[in-house]
């Protein structure tokens, strides 16, 4: 099967439509949440989207339609870690792990309860990109376009808060309000990227591409550049190896992203052979 058979085919065509701008969003974002040190969000959001997508199934709630369970929740979520780290004297790590486990607990308590890990559940796990459908595309779309809206706004308060918080709210930015936006974008990408890459390795598409562009970019929009540029293409290339090499597309995608932070700290230390930083 060559290349022009691969992209004349429906179902490939939404998966690489969908997980670019899936991926889009995820780069995008990881690159505030690596320089916040709150990159693990992901992970701890991605557990708790797992209790989620468990209840959706057992309400019988599918593709699309389980977007409108998952989302509300995971969005709570994301808050409940904000304040737990903010009032309830946690650090951002701790806080994440606590949701994280709720989240992990209730998602296996209700698999167990449903009779077991059934098909669906475990496809929300491991990532099923090439099953998307045309009104998960349409989801996707509107998401992103309100995301990316949403980032464009408050850039300049997001990129203050990124490298110091303290000054920011000197400057008279409201440093919540802006932290609950960046976490409730964030909760709204794992939501979307878990039929990406599913469950288990949502976290890699916010922190791998947001790493590998720290390593080569010296200005902060050439670092979101870069890493939206490294995570689309990771999505496009993962996607039709994995078609022409009969191999998982999540893992692919992920494996093609690790490839690229590995050129990009080749390329880092033959560029800056004298930054040991």
């Amino acid at each position: 099967m060559n290349l022009l058979e691969i992209l004349s085919y429906g179902f490939i065509q939404r998966a690489l439509l969908a997980g670019t701008l899936i991926a889009l969003l995820c780069s995008v974002l990881g690159v505030f949440l690596v320089l916040r040190r709150l990159s693990l969000i992901g992970d701890g959001l991605a557990h708790v989207t797992f209790g989620s997508t468990a209840i959706a199934l057992a309400l019988h709630l599918y593709s699309a339609m389980s977007l409108l369970v998952s989302a509300p929740i995971v969005m709570l979520a994301s808050l409940g870690i904000l304040k737990l780290s903010e009032k309830g004297r946690l650090s951002g790590d701790a806080a994440i792990g606590l949701v994280s486990a709720l989240g992990i607990s209730v998602g296996i308590i209700l698999a167990s309860v449903g009779g077991g890990y059934n098909v669906d559940l475990l496809s929300y796990l491991f990532g099923n990109i090439l099953s998307i459908r045309s009104e998960e595309v349409v989801v996707a779309g509107l998401l992103c376009l309100g995301v990316m809206l949403l980032l464009t706004l408050y850039y300049h308060e997001l990129f203050a808060i990124s490298f110091s918080e303290e000054l920011a709210k000197v400057s008279g930015i409201r440093t919540s309000y802006i932290n609950s936006i960046l976490v409730l974008l964030t909760a709204l990408s794992v939501v979307l990227a878990m039929k990406l890459v599913g469950i288990m390795l949502i976290s890699s598409m916010l922190i791998i591409p947001a790493a590998g562009a720290l390593q080569l970019a010296r200005g902060f929009k050439v670092c979101i550049a870069l890493a939206a540029l490294q995570g689309c293409s990771s999505v496009i290339i993962g996607i039709i190896i994995s078609i022409m090499s009969n191999l998982p597309a999540s893992a692919t995608i992920v494996m093609v992203n690790l490839l690229f932070f590995a050129a990009a700290c080749v390329t880092r230390r033959i560029i800056y052979p004298n930054k040991s930083n």
